[in-house]
């Protein structure tokens, strides 16, 4: 079994050293062993849990979820029905998200109508944006 430094796990996981750090320190990546001049030394499994956890978090899942999800791969015996619930959460807030976002699409286009001024003083968009009760069929 290879142990590599934590300047190759970084730059074989693209996660930065201080993210790294991090990860030990809430207990996300276990301590792993030191050499006598204490540089870390991390084993193929610490790379994939690395892995695992920075692809968990480009996803968009929270910490927690994370943490969840490992403590179920580390008993990989048991059921994966609270895996499965923790993605359908994510999609959900997903979902959530995606709405929010298309009404604040929606209400954005509502306050920037094409702007016939040359000035600012005249604008309708900075006017609509100073106060709420201008804003068109009421934004969110």
């Amino acid at each position: 079994m290879t142990l590599i430094s934590i300047g190759r796990l970084s730059d074989e996981t693209g996660t930065k050293i201080p993210t790294i750090r991090y990860y030990e320190s809430i207990g996300l990546l276990p301590e792993p062993p030191r050499t006598a001049s204490n540089r870390r030394l991390y084993d193929p499994h610490a790379v994939a849990r690395l892995r695992f956890i920075r692809h968990a978090r480009d996803l968009g899942f929270e910490i927690e979820a994370i943490r969840d999800f490992l403590g179920l791969m580390d008993h990989p015996g048991g059921p994966c029905h609270h895996a499965h619930g923790l993605v359908r959460q994510h999609l959900e807030a997903i979902d959530a998200k995606i709405a929010q976002l298309q009404a604040m699409r929606h209400a954005i286009e509502r306050v920037s109508p094409n702007c016939p001024y040359n000035r600012v003083e005249q604008c309708p968009a900075i006017e609509v944006l100073s106060d709420h009760a201008l804003c068109p069929d009421g934004c969110p």
